[in-house]
């Protein structure tokens, strides 16, 4: 009975439509940030660098470098402060971790190949 109370109380806090996205996508996550009595939106962009977790629980790390500093941030999936996640480019990548971007510098920092969709791969081997 403790396990099926939870899991309502559970399913009232998780998120109406799901984010559709995977490691290695580029996205910008649109935040609210409240200062003093103001509440603003604030994007925070980078790669999905990883996903962790199960149900409430899940959250996910974003990787961008700023001003030739790494940055990375963990959001939740399920709360309320992130208001929406948008895909930029999906991204191809054969691990469910990328923690070797962190090691990697310039360019080759943020270079995630990006995905093709098989159906433009037929139309341009027609050609």
């Amino acid at each position: 009975m403790n396990q099926a109370l939870l899991e309502k109380i559970e399913s009232e806090q998780f998120r109406k439509e799901p984010a559709h996205f995977a490691v290695g996508d580029s996205v910008r996550v649109h935040t609210k940030v409240v200062e003093g009595d103001k509440e603003r939106i604030q994007v925070f962009s980078g790669v999905v660098i990883g996903r962790r977790g199960r149900g409430l629980n899940e959250t996910f790390t974003v990787r961008r470098i700023s001003y030739g500093e790494g940055v990375e941030r963990v959001f939740p999936i399920h709360s309320p402060r992130v208001e929406k996640v948008e895909v930029e480019r999906k991204g191809s990548v054969r691990r469910a971790k990328l923690t070797y971007l962190r090691t990697r510098l310039g360019k080759g920092a943020t270079l995630v190949k990006e995905k093709e969709e098989k159906a433009e791969a037929a139309a341009g081997a027609a050609k």
